[in-house]
């Protein structure tokens, strides 16, 4: 059969544009299939990514330190002509998982072993960090108020470093130091904490009401913790001075319920002018307790003190620092902290005084305290803040760690 030529040619128009319209279909389909798969590895990449960065980055440390000491209030120590004797073992842990850093140590001595701090930190944005767990109370001069190895006699009080439970915020804008925390109870659980020994603890805490018939280093009758505690800090930094405001209140538990609250506040001042160094703080706190008792005790370092329910607190701390090249020595920083506590509650009528004098020596991973301390009424060199004695104590002690 025979085809006219115009008829011969709209086929064929029609059978390549067919063809043309198949194509173009197979190369968009072709096109979004690339388009898929293509995110698809993003997406895996992505994943990928996300799955490395939460790989544990963590880093070991610690440090060992013995201590000799040579006291002029113990006869025997004098006898012997001081004691030499290992410190502490500590192992700290410290790095991050994904976006959330953390921090831990542990701590290891003769007669107990103590967590010392131990939380997770995250960076909401570049001016607020928040952190969770056993944190340290955001009060006073950071991170220290002192220079020495024994701190100030605020420490003594359950104010210098201290570490409890809760959380606590971290805001930080140009020369503005801003801390928030709440502590829903110390670092030990509070009243119902599930530990055999309440006074095996690094930092000082509130344990128990002191009855009028208990000795000063007896385990209270009435047990009692610190409980929903909020602290507020606030410091201002300009140049290399940072001055400030601490103020901290909360509830007091018993375990039949509350048994008063406590509060506190200080003032301090902190500022590195070259070499020199300075540290000034006045403290205040109370221990307002339903039954009007002038005193409260303490635990730690697994033994029970005795402090003043209510007392004021000034200290005042100078130091300089001195690079030098003499052997292993990289630097000496010489220091004198000065502290006094007064106006006791009850009738608690004689001060705590405590002078320190003393050099902190670097040595590579060697660091020493060489601390001369004269005192009166302070815990660790002869007395109690509960006691009533005039006499003057000296202790020689010279601290030495390795710190890897």
């Amino acid at each position: 059969m025979k085809v006219s030529t115009p008829l011969l040619g709209l086929l064929l128009a029609s059978s390549t544009t067919a063809l043309a319209a198949q194509a173009d279909d197979k190369t968009q389909r072709l096109e979004q299939l690339e388009k898929q798969i293509a995110e698809l590895k993003k997406e895996v990449n992505a994943n990928t990514k996300s799955s490395a960065d939460l790989t544990p980055k963590i880093k070991i440390g610690g440090a060992v330190r013995f201590q000799y000491s040579y006291e002029d209030y113990d006869d025997d120590n004098k006898d012997r002509g001081g004691d030499f004797d290992f410190d502490t073992f500590r192992l700290d842990v410290n790095g991050s998982i994904g976006d959330v850093r953390v921090s831990a140590q542990y701590r290891w001595y003769q007669y107990m072993d103590v967590v010392h701090h131990a939380y997770a930190a995250y960076d909401f944005n570049e001016n607020w960090e928040g952190q969770v767990g056993i944190t340290q109370v955001p009060f006073g001069n950071l991170n220290y108020n002192s220079n020495s190895f024994f701190f100030s006699s605020a420490y003594y009080a359950g104010l210098e470093d201290d570490y409890d439970t809760g959380l606590s915020f971290i805001g930080k804008y140009d020369n503005h130091d801003i801390r928030v925390a709440y502590f829903v109870n110390d670092e030990l659980g509070g009243i119902d904490g599930y530990v055999d020994n309440k006074t095996d603890r690094y930092s000082y805490d509130v344990v128990g009401v002191r009855g009028a018939d208990e000795g000063i280093w007896d385990a209270p009758a009435t047990a009692m913790a610190e409980s929903n505690t909020v602290n507020l800090r606030y410091a201002y930094k300009f140049d290399n001075t940072e001055v400030g405001a601490s103020v901290l209140s909360g509830d007091l538990e018993g375990s039949t319920g509350s048994l008063g609250d406590h509060n506190a506040y200080a003032v301090h001042l902190k500022s590195n002018i070259g070499k020199f160094g300075i540290m000034a703080q006045y403290t205040s706190y109370e221990y307002d307790l339903d039954d009007n008792s002038d005193s409260v005790a303490v635990g730690a370092y697994s033994f029970h003190d005795t402090i003043p329910a209510e007392a004021t607190l000034y200290n005042l701390n100078l130091s300089y620092s001195k690079d030098v090249t003499f052997g292993p020595i990289t630097n000496l920083t010489f220091y004198n902290d000065y502290n006094l506590m007064t106006d006791k509650s009850g009738s608690y009528e004689e001060d705590t005084m405590m002078n320190v004098t003393g050099v902190a020596i670097s040595a590579g991973g060697i660091y020493a305290y060489v601390d001369y301390i004269m005192a009166k009424n302070q815990p660790f060199i002869g007395g109690t803040m509960a006691g009533d004695s005039d006499e003057t104590n000296n202790r020689l002690n010279i601290n030495i760690g390795y710190y890897f």
